[in-house]
């Protein structure tokens, strides 16, 4: 995601409408400031805040997408893709099922209305879906390797057994996405909601997610190795019975969330901000009952003043 080719659209869309940093900010309830850094490549504002400043400038939500265009071009780009051959769904029945004279999917579907689009069992490697309708598409089973989600509204999209392998997810609302058995390696969720999204019986390996809400997601069975939580909202979030091997939650909020059950290998808690009495406190509102974990991690804990009196070693 380019976050220079973001700030320079809020500059412009604000100038547009001849509004001061100060002004903008205002409406948005933040500091001057932080309008400023995003407008300088410096820091980039969350899903709901873009939602916010589309329509306090009066642009479509699209327009921060890096392919964003005009509507008289994505009228055509529409048009387009219905007239291949009847429309979306069946070049994706082609890819799945290739006729002698194989048609491959479109490069770029960014900027488009897919909404309950059926990709399911295609393979799409290095494909564009930013700024995007997306929402209540079927990916099940889809190979997506390299492709980018930027920008598109993925409520309720099913990722069930999809390979989502370096692939980047940044300022979507993902909220009610479903990833059950998904292949999630070295994949990158940045900047965005997934609220009631649900992860059941998953291996998230090197996998990153900053400045992600979390507060909300499910988490079933999984294991997580390598994995970064950076900058993200994870407070109540419930990681009973889950598996961490060489996580980091850095500078994660993880006011009461749970661990119950968990078993923890080389776990990191680097903390939001200097280690202050309020860290402290916070620490101790995380629930370990019944983990189970390696000495190390449990020092780490101990020294923060983390409750570890249920705790059982590896």
């Amino acid at each position: 995601m380019d976050i220079k080719m973001i700030g320079n659209k809020i500059a412009k869309a604000r100038k547009d409408k001849n509004m001061s940093q100060a002004q903008l900010s205002g409406l948005l309830f933040i500091s001057p400031q932080a309008v400023g850094k995003w407008e300088r490549g410096e820091a980039i504002p969350d899903i709901v805040t873009i939602n916010k400043l589309a329509e306090i400038l009066g642009v479509d939500l699209n327009y921060f997408s890096e392919n964003f265009s005009s509507a008289d071009d994505r009228a055509a780009f529409k048009a387009a893709v219905d007239n291949n051959d009847g429309d979306i769904e069946q070049t994706v029945q082609e890819t799945a099922n290739p006729s002698p004279i194989e048609r491959p999917l479109l490069t770029n579907f960014s900027g488009g209305d897919l909404s309950k689009s059926d990709f399911a069992g295609v393979t799409a490697h290095q494909r564009k879906f930013n700024g995007s309708s997306l929402r209540g598409s079927d990916f099940a089973g889809a190979d997506l390797t390299g492709s980018s989600f930027t920008g598109s509204d993925v409520r309720d999209a099913n990722f069930n057994g999809a390979n989502l392998t370096d692939c980047t997810l940044s300022v979507n609302d993902l909220t009610g996405t479903s990833f059950c058995k998904t292949i999630l390696l070295r994949t990158v969720f940045s900047a965005s909601s997934l609220a009631g999204a649900k992860f059941a019986n998953a291996e998230l390996t090197d996998v990153t997610l900053t400045k992600t809400d979390l507060r909300k997601t499910v988490f079933e069975n999984c294991i997580f190795k390598g994995v970064d939580f950076k900058y993200s909202d994870m407070r109540g979030v419930c990681l009973d019975g889950q598996t961490f091997f060489g996580v980091r939650f850095d500078k994660t909020a993880l006011n009461e969330a749970t661990f119950n059950g968990s078993t923890l290998r080389n776990v990191s808690f680097r903390p939001t901000f200097a280690l202050t009495n309020k860290y402290y406190r916070t620490i101790k509102t995380i629930c370990f009952d019944g983990a189970m974990m390696d000495k190390m991690t449990y020092a780490e804990l101990k020294g923060l003043g983390a409750k570890l009196s249920k705790v059982t070693f590896i």
